[in-house]
């Protein structure tokens, strides 16, 4: 009954982290800006840092059920 909240939870975060790191490989693939208004360098390294934060938490809670 308790494991409801982590697997919603670590579907949401994981698939955001994921489409997070797609999205900006992408971007960077078509070099196109990832933010407008921003390096693009420090706007990649942003993305990807927190695609892959994320990721990793999606990953700990489906380690919490």
């Amino acid at each position: 009954m308790e494991s409801g909240p982590a697997v919603f939870a670590g579907t949401v975060f994981a698939l955001f982290g994921a489409v997070l790191l797609l999205w900006t490989g992408a971007r960077l693939l078509h070099r196109e800006p990832v933010a407008h208004g921003v390096g693009p360098a420090a706007s990649a390294a942003l993305a990807t840092v927190f695609g892959v934060l994320f990721l990793v938490l999606g990953v700990w809670c489906f380690t919490r059920i």
